[in-house]
């Protein structure tokens, strides 16, 4: 496969067909991210697409599910978005799943017609970066949305059919601030419910403009101890939807400092997940005390 870049997408994904639709992200600004910046943003041509899907057809190819990346490929056209399923859908008539990342702008930018369309046409998942619940963090970070636009961006998904998946990140509030956006989190899952929640703990990389904003002391990173005080709080606070209907959510966080990864279903697994918490944050507690 040619790709450009570095591979990225949800662990959920991991199983899914790649194919990239786009080179980099249409946005590409947010305060931490890393990602794409090197690359310059552009939509791939629909024969370079369709010779991917091409070539993974004649080498036996029939997937299930299919990821398009790059960084925010809901971003396209309806109708651009539209022909790729198409072509999808006509090499591998086993596809049951379209996913990929969205923004929230993105969501927004579509009318609700055009989201039904989209998820008739096989859009299943969309992995959407809240990061945080807090507005004054999402601003202070360059995200692309403030709540209440992520409130009606899922909300007008959800009236789609279209699962609505977020991506989170203990420590995006700096120090001191971890139980108020864990509390933030809890408060804007109960209302909205995703399918799968995934935490990537922030990390601190000195290619990224958050970078001067700490040397500069307009930002105080939190601890790895806090961050996993964060992840335990908003666990115990956060309650998935009891309606006889409604599914388990999954949850999986990552911290990259420290070898250690929550990972359950929701109610269920709450338990389990918090003792490994705790476990682990007496660990840490130990580390520090031993270092001073």
């Amino acid at each position: 496969m040619e790709y450009e870049g570095q591979i990225c997408r949800s662990p959920m994904e991991r199983g899914s067909f790649m194919l990239p639709v786009m080179v980099g992200c249409s946005y590409n600004r947010c305060f931490f991210c890393n990602l794409f910046r090197h690359l310059n943003y552009r939509v791939l041509p629909l024969e370079q697409i369709e010779a991917e899907l091409k070539r993974v057809k004649e080498a036996g190819g029939n997937p299930s599910r299919v990821f398009l990346g790059d960084g925010n490929a809901f971003c396209l056209d309806t109708s651009r978005l539209l022909e790729i399923l198409n072509m999808i859908h006509a090499y591998f008539p086993g596809c049951s799943s379209v996913n990929m990342d969205a923004t929230v702008s993105s969501i927004l930018a579509k009318s609700s017609g055009e989201l039904k369309s989209l998820w008739e046409h096989g859009v299943r998942h969309l992995y959407i970066g809240i990061e945080t619940g807090l507005n004054d963090v999402l601003l202070f970070m360059r995200k692309e949305h403030n709540l209440e636009q992520a409130y009606a961006a899922v909300y007008k998904l959800k009236e789609a059919g279209v699962i609505f998946d977020a991506h989170i990140m203990t420590g995006i509030a700096g120090k001191g601030r971890g139980l108020e956006n864990a509390e933030a989190l809890a408060e804007f899952f109960d209302r909205t419910q995703p399918t799968h929640i995934v935490n990537f703990s922030l990390f601190l990389d000195r290619t990224v403009p958050l970078w001067r904003e700490i040397e500069e002391g307009r930002f105080s990173p939190a601890s790895e101890l806090e961050n996993l005080k964060e992840e335990r709080h908003f666990l115990k606070l956060f309650h998935p939807s009891s309606s006889p209907d409604s599914q388990k959510i999954l949850y999986d966080g990552f911290h990259d400092l420290i070898s250690v990864r929550i990972r359950g279903s929701l109610p269920d697994d709450r338990e389990k997940m918090l003792k490994k918490l705790s476990d682990e944050i007496s660990r840490q507690h130990e580390k520090q005390t031993r270092r001073t």
